[in-house]
């Protein structure tokens, strides 16, 4: 999957930016050892090294290691479902990666081997209904142009109770897991957000065809998603949790 860092940084910098909280609830300790898994451009993984940490970030994206390298950085290209750390963190961080990943069993095992005991695991991911109208419109329109949904679906939103046990079956203690309703304005408008986070709708579909695709998907949520001065929103359930080895 190709990320663009410049288009995500205008388009969509307030997925970091509403980060902290999940970095209050890991409450890194200076000298720690953290692995940042799905660190984008390392927004929040400085945050973690100006707290005293030292840290690896990894992210499936060539583009975004390359932009979190230029901020000096540690990080690497690793597919999170293929995780080689061995008992090398006291806790792994994530924000707003989880749900990329589709193979969450192969996840979390790969964040339990890489963790020492005790560690933790702080994340916010999206949740079960997650962009709900948003979702709902990209997959109608997909399906509209004889388009298999599953085979262009990016996400994957799970329950509490669902991950809950998904860490509790490789031996996780959950301390904390709760979904937040979180409405959350687009500063630069619901076509940027489309072309920046759910790209992968897009790639599939002709070039000449995309921008009739995008004004199909803001008719049907403009009801929902719009308030009367035009300004977008996009319908954002959080899942986060933290977890202890």
């Amino acid at each position: 999957m190709n990320w663009n860092p410049q288009s995500y940084n205008r388009n969509a910098r307030f997925v970091s930016e509403l980060g902290q909280p999940v970095v209050d609830l890991l409450q890194p300790q200076p000298t720690e050892r953290v692995l940042d898994l799905g660190c984008g451009d390392g927004a929040l993984t400085k945050k973690l090294i100006q707290l005293g940490c030292t840290v690896v970030g990894v992210d499936a994206s060539p583009e975004m290691v390359a932009a979190a390298k230029r901020e000096g950085i540690d990080a690497r290209v690793v597919d999170g479902h293929k995780l080689s750390f061995v008992n090398e963190f006291d806790a792994v961080f994530s924000n707003a990666a989880l749900h990329w990943m589709q193979q969450p069993d192969l996840v979390i095992a790969g964040v339990w081997r890489a963790l020492k005991q005790p560690g933790r695991f702080a994340g916010e991911m999206g949740g079960i209904g997650n962009v709900n109208k948003l979702h709902q419109a990209l997959c109608q329109a997909i399906a509209g142009r004889g388009i298999a949904v599953d085979t262009v679906d990016p996400w994957y939103f799970p329950s509490p109770s669902e991950y809950q046990q998904k860490l509790e079956s490789v031996g996780f203690q959950v301390k904390y897991i709760e979904l937040i309703d979180r409405l959350t304005p687009l500063p630069t408008g619901l076509k940027d957000w489309i072309e920046t986070v759910a790209h992968p709708f897009l790639q599939v579909l002709q070039p000449d065809t995309q921008q009739e695709f995008i004004e199909e998907v803001e008719d049907h949520v403009r009801p929902f998603l719009q308030d009367e001065n035009g300004v977008w929103s996009a319908d954002y359930v959080r899942l986060r949790f933290l977890a202890t080895k």
